[in-house]
């Protein structure tokens, strides 16, 4: 998801703002694609289009661009720095919060240091209102810092600007592939459910979750085919959003609070852990739900449960079965992102460098 992150001027802005535009867009989409009779279209296109100017009722404007984040987290502490690079939208740039320490890239680099006990150096080349077709400059100006990991958050703006999903994910394929060649661990939390936006109401807001499913179905698979890992976050926000909107959500009711931003980073930080192979050594006690799957079914899984990671891994010494290459499906159970630091650990505020 993402919203531009420059101020728009009073007398334009609703004509300019790029979430407007997606939602007419979505309208439309829908009302062609239902495969229903002339007349049914007729009448579906108006039921959306009056949801769609609800949601621009609904859905505050941008304000302001998300806080740097860029830094040495852990400075003090010892060993050389892990360097992790954050791409992708809006989400990545974690637009919605004030406060450097409330960013996803923030609240990653925080808890990753004090996981490993080792500095943690952040650079964020993520972009408000990026699509997928985006992260090639992105990764471009990423491989120059040498990154370990990087973290990828895309797919909502590729929903909403009708961006063929074969598109979306080939543009994101190479991306994962480029810094894999570089030796690049590489997670991607997959297309977020925006169907979980609550001023975007049904049926509007049921076609929007089922082609952001199609799409984190999609990227899963492409992008354990490309080496990486992903994470499913879905509608990691959307039951506690529905209970405490006004924690989880910013002002805006679209994108996540800092509470929200916490959320996604705990589900995202055991996975950057593993995909460093920092992890556990010892073989994980499979809960109800995880296991071995081909990579397609895989997919499909995650794209229904958030929070669920994907990764390669082999049968009796085989990549690969009959119905495609194999899977390891896991729901981790999240790691606090606002511990209290263990003697020695780093501060929240990180030690700052210059900006991407």
């Amino acid at each position: 998801m993402g919203v531009p992150g420059s101020v728009v001027p009073v007398d334009s802005r609703r004509e300019l703002d790029p979430r407007w535009q997606r939602v007419r867009q979505l309208a439309r989409v829908a009302a062609i694609g239902t495969g229903a009779t002339a007349a049914a279209v007729v009448a579906t296109g108006g039921v959306l289009v009056g949801q769609a100017r609800q949601a621009r009722r609904t859905i505050p404007m941008a304000e302001a661009p998300p806080p740097r984040c860029d830094g040495v987290y852990g400075a003090k502490l010892p060993g050389p720095p892990l360097t992790m690079v954050i791409l992708g939208d809006s989400s990545a740039a974690s637009y919605g919060v004030h406060r450097r320490r409330e960013t996803l890239g923030a609240l990653l680099a925080t808890a990753l240091s004090r996981r490993l006990h080792r500095p943690v150096r952040l650079r964020r080349f993520a972009v408000v209102g990026a699509l997928s077709a985006g992260l090639r400059p992105q990764v471009e100006s990423a491989l120059e810092s040498d990154p370990d990991v990087a973290v990828i958050l895309v797919g909502g703006n590729d929903v909403t600007n009708r961006t063929p999903p074969a598109l979306a994910v080939r543009h994101l394929v190479d991306a994962v592939r480029a810094l894999r060649a570089a030796g690049c661990e590489v997670v991607v939390g997959t297309c977020p459910d925006l169907g979980a936006i609550q001023p975007i109401q049904p049926p509007l807001r049921w076609l929007a979750r089922r082609w952001s499913r199609q799409l984190a179905a999609a990227q899963t698979v492409a992008v354990v085919e490309a080496g990486g890992w992903t994470v499913s976050l879905g509608d990691l926000l959307g039951p506690r959003f529905a209970a405490e909107p006004s924690r989880m959500f910013a002002w805006d009711r679209f994108h996540p609070s800092a509470e929200g931003y916490a959320v996604a980073a705990a589900a995202l930080l055991p996975t950057v852990i593993s995909a460093l192979g920092m992890g556990p050594e010892r073989r994980p006690v499979l809960g109800r739900g995880e296991g071995v799957r081909s990579l397609p079914q895989a997919a499909q899984e995650a794209a229904r449960h958030a929070g669920t990671e994907v990764s390669g891994t082999q049968v009796r010494g085989r990549d690969r079965g009959p119905a495609g290459r194999w899977a390891q499906l896991r729901r981790r159970t999240f790691f606090g992102v606002g511990v209290v630091p263990q003697p020695g650990a780093v501060a929240d505020s990180p030690t700052l460098e210059g900006t991407a």
